[in-house]
This record gives C-alpha cells, structure tokens and sequence, in this order.
C-alpha cells in the first residue's frame, strides 16, 4: 500500500457518483413517470450499485425528492418584492410559468404517486410544500401585522385559496393554466383581505 492513501473513495468520486444519480433520476424521468421509476434503472444508468443508492437514499421517494428540489424546484427568493401582495403575485406567476413545463410534469406525477405511496406524497409535503408554505406565510403574517393585509382569514386558509385552484388545474388539467387564470384568482382572493 502507497504511503498516505486512504481506505474507501475518495470524497471526489462520492460526489461524482452523487451527481450522476440525480442527472439519471432528472433523465428518466423525461422519458417515464415517478410511478416508472425504479431504483434498479437509476442504478444501471448512473454506473453504479444499488447499495450506494441505498446507502444516500432509503427509498425512491426521498431520491425523487432531493432530484426535484436540487434540478426542479425554485428558490423561494423574491428580492424585488416590498409587500406581501407583490411577493405572492410573483410567486403564483412563477408556478405558473414552470408548471408548464419539466416542473409541473414532476409535481403532478408525485402528487399522483402519492396516492398509492403515501412515503411520497409526505417527502413531497415536509420537504417542499412546508417550506414554501412557511415562506407565504411568513409574508402574510407580516402584512396582517402591518394592516396590509386584515385578519378576515388565517395565512393557511389564505394560502389554501390562492394555491389550490392553481394545483387543481396542473392536476385535472381540465382548463388552462396560464398567467390570466392566475391573475385572477389572486385578484379576487386578495380582495377578501385588503382594508
């Protein structure tokens, strides 16, 4: 044994593997659904053995999931926003705009899988929907605190009224979901809570 060298990989070549399983998660799944998916594919594609992908991930859902907040999921920043109101405009017309695409794709799918694996659907929710609730809210408590905003409904029911109507279209797909829609919907929720 050469002086100096170490047992295992070297820390390099972990984060290499590590990176070529998330680009085979993010190709895959341009070809198939989450439901598709499965461990031993990611494995064959990303050049390595299912115990290394076990060893990061103890199951397909938590592997979607970190996929699609590192490659997919958008950063909660909105640095140009000065009230609560612009801040979410900004962000329902950015979920509209990546819902079109690779991103809404994902999420319907995981929202789908979910339904049957129920492991997803929780990752989905305490590792993405939380954080982006916890971020609106914060917002809207700020906005009631500084009378931008009554107190006419709680920031979750808020939040609820706002999103759900987007999410409904993603999922149901049974009416476009485009800018105008969104416009609306926060036009009118919104009304509910200005003085």
């Amino acid at each position: 044994m050469t002086e100096g060298r170490t047992r295992g990989r070297p820390r390099s070549t972990a984060a290499a593997s590590h990176e070529g399983i998330l680009n085979a998660v993010f190709e895959i799944l341009q070809e198939k659904s989450v439901r598709e998916l499965t461990m031993e594919e990611v494995a064959r594609r990303a050049g390595v053995g299912k115990p290394t992908l076990y060893k990061w991930w103890p199951s397909k859902a938590a592997l979607v999931l970190d996929m699609f907040e590192e490659r997919i999921a958008v950063k909660l920043a909105v640095p140009d926003a000065k009230t609560a109101e612009q801040a979410i405009r900004a962000q329902v017309a950015e979920v509209i705009r990546l819902a079109g695409g690779f991103f809404g794709k994902v999420a319907a799918e995981i929202i789908a899988e979910g339904q049957s694996d129920p492991t997803i659907l929780e990752e989905y929710r305490n590792r993405y929907m939380s954080r982006r609730r916890a971020f609106t809210t914060e917002w809207i408590e700020r906005a009631q605190a500084s009378g931008e905003f009554t107190r006419a409904v709680t920031p979750a029911v808020l939040i609820d009224l706002i999103y759900g109507p987007i999410y409904y279209r993603l999922l149901i797909r049974h009416e476009k979901l485009d800018q105008k829609f969104g416009k609306e919907v926060v036009d009118r929720i919104l009304s509910l809570v200005r003085p």
